[in-house]
């Protein structure tokens, strides 16, 4: 009958998703739990660049020390 077909194209669903959530939440825990960006016009390549500078770790995905921590906020108190 045709529920025959049932478990063997539950097995082939299971394979085919397992590797593309894998993959996400691999490069989450490799990337600091934030996830893999992707520059697809200049605008969005110019903003990687610019955290990559900012971080001195010539990573993008690196958070700067102090960045919005409660250092952060009482300098900009000092700005206004």
């Amino acid at each position: 009958m045709w529920y025959e077909v049932l478990p063997g194209m539950a097995i082939m669903a299971a394979c085919l998703t397992v590797p593309g959530f894998t993959t996400v939440f691999l490069q989450r825990w490799s990337n600091g739990g934030k996830e893999k960006r992707v520059a697809r016009n200049a605008f969005q390549w110019a903003m990687m660049q610019r955290d990559k500078r900012l971080s001195g770790a010539s990573k993008h995905y690196v958070v700067k020390a102090g960045a919005g921590g409660p250092a952060c906020s009482e300098g900009l108190e000092n700005i206004h």
